[in-house]
């Protein structure tokens, strides 16, 4: 079983998915019954080769990568099929697998219009080896190629399943990502040049090789690496998405059907953050503590204005949306300041978004398939109209303000204590500034956060709801999706060690590579 994981079992789980679109394809449309089911298992049985590869996976090499697949590819500019796993990628690839047979089993009677199970269901399937892809590539082409597949998925998810203004929010979210995606290339591009891989275990002068980058790059002028680094903070940068470039981002959640702004805040937001631990920082450490400051910065200001205009929203998902602008912040502050502490808080922050804002889009989404419609003002008693539902929408709540005992806290307050003694380099004055900032942000967080749960929980519902027959309480698809949610955001909340004790080694070795740039 060992050696068919080490061979066949990342792959396996990466392209999976698109050997079930492809059956999908084949089944005529009418057959809704028998696509869900086919889209069903194979999710499941892809996240059944994710806890296989857990399950064989070596907690004490966790900074090493493991399940290596090293095969020839696109030989002409010494691109190579490379995939492996390391305690950085491993839960978010782990929360991907989890994340996508719960959509599918969300969406069992709740499809959007126009009603088409087999169109929506492949783009899920083709989303899932995308984000995959994403997690497992140590190539910076094969990188690329997966993080770009993410985009014509999604793209369609919101044109053709969104709202009244879906085809403004799907071009804006592609024309942004694609802007970010080819400054990216272009410095990708610059690393295969300038890098001189030839005494590395790549062996040869240039490669797209990460595992062989990190060293290649020495020889390269500060002035240039500090460019270079540039072009992936705007690529990474708009898919996290940072102040500014966050635009596209309320637009896209808004106009998303329920599951595509699941999977967009649980798992696609990650991919920028996922590119700043795995590519920029270690393949260019001096040119990212020259960034650091400025990425800080950004990030502490994003914390605040996400904050502001979730308290100046009247739609219940927008504020969810602006609400990730803000705890996009804090895991973007833990990365800037370059120790182990905060990239660990960081890739914990990832994890706890990811089912946090993913339980809350859930919600939402119910609620307005039961209300048509998330005007908070209209919103009203959900205590009294759907108990449970009100209930579960309020540990959420709680969760996503960072209370002591939910996954939110170890994301949060861990990332604002980390800037108090950024890594050496950077300016402690200037950093424990932006902790400050980053402080007041969570007093915000409980504002507007318990400000939404007291408008659309408390009280009695409102008078146009009050007899409704459409407001029932949690159905059975609903439970089965939410529960496995809320019972990590309750483990991860007590004992954090659940995923710290897998990220340490790996980020560790990141923080060795910034704190050996420091002291040349």
């Amino acid at each position: 079983m060992e050696d068919f994981l080490n061979d066949w079992g990342l792959s396996l789980a990466v392209f999976l998915p698109v050997v079930g679109a492809a059956i999908m394809a084949l089944i005529p449309r009418a057959e809704e019954q028998l696509h869900k089911v086919v889209a069903l298992i194979t999710t499941l049985a892809v996240a059944g080769m994710g806890v296989a590869l857990l399950a064989n996976f070596d907690m004490g090499r966790s900074k090493d990568l493991q399940f290596v697949v090293d095969a020839s590819w696109i030989d002409v500019i010494n691109s190579r099929y490379i995939v492996g796993l390391d305690g950085i990628s491993m839960p978010l690839m782990l929360l991907t697998m989890l994340i996508v047979p719960l959509c599918v089993i969300y969406s069992w009677n709740h499809f959007p219009e126009p009603h088409n199970p087999k169109a929506f269901l492949i783009l899920i399937l083709i989303l899932e080896t995308g984000m995959i892809g994403t997690f497992a590539a140590q190539d910076l082409i094969l990188f690329f190629v997966f993080f770009e597949i993410v985009l014509v998925p999604m793209y369609f998810l919101i044109g053709v399943w969104g709202g009244e203004e879906r085809q403004y929010a799907a071009i804006k979210f592609f024309l942004f990502t694609l802007f970010g995606s080819a400054l990216m290339l272009v410095s990708f591009l610059a690393l295969y040049f300038l890098a001189d891989a030839s005494g590395t275990a790549a062996g040869v002068a240039n490669t797209f090789d990460m595992r062989a980058l990190p060293e290649a790059t020495a020889g390269i002028a500060l002035s240039t690496q500090v460019i270079i680094f540039g072009g992936m903070f705007l690529g990474f940068g708009i898919k996290v998405p940072m102040f500014p470039f966050h635009t596209w981002l309320p637009d896209a959640h808004t106009q998303a059907p329920t599951v595509g702004s699941v999977i967009l805040a649980a798992i696609l937001l990650k991919l920028g953050t996922y590119g700043f631990i795995r590519i920029a920082i270690p393949i260019l450490p001096e040119a990212a503590i020259e960034w650091a400051p400025i990425i800080g910065g950004l990030a502490v200001i994003g914390i605040i204005y996400g904050a502001l205009c979730c308290l100046a929203q009247t739609d219940m998902k927008r504020l969810i949306a602006f609400s990730s602008v803000a705890h996009m912040g804090y895991t973007m502050l833990g990365i800037s300041t370059l120790t182990d502490f905060g990239m660990n808080a960081a890739v914990f922050g990832m994890v706890a978004h990811g089912l946090i804002t993913g339980t809350l889009f859930f919600i939402a989404g119910s609620m307005k398939e039961r209300y048509h419609t998330l005007e908070i003002k209209r919103l009203g008693g959900l205590l009294v109209s759907a108990p449970k539902m009100g209930w579960v929408f309020g540990l959420a709540t709680m969760a996503s303000l960072g209370l002591p005992g939910l996954a939110g806290f170890w994301g949060e307050v861990p990332a604002i204590l980390a800037a108090y003694s950024p890594a050496e380099g950077l300016s402690e004055p200037l950093f424990r500034a932006y902790m400050v900032i980053a402080a007041i942000g969570t007093v915000l967080a409980a504002g507007y956060l318990l400000w939404l749960y007291q408008r659309t929980a408390f009280g009695t519902p409102t008078e146009e709801f009050v007899d409704d027959p459409h407001i029932t309480d949690i159905s059975i698809p609903e439970w089965v999706a939410w529960v496995p949610m809320i019972v990590l955001i309750l483990a991860l909340g007590i004992y954090p060690n659940l995923l710290f004790n897998l990220t340490d080694p790996a980020v560790v070795a990141v923080g060795d590579l910034v704190a050996a740039a420091a002291g040349s």
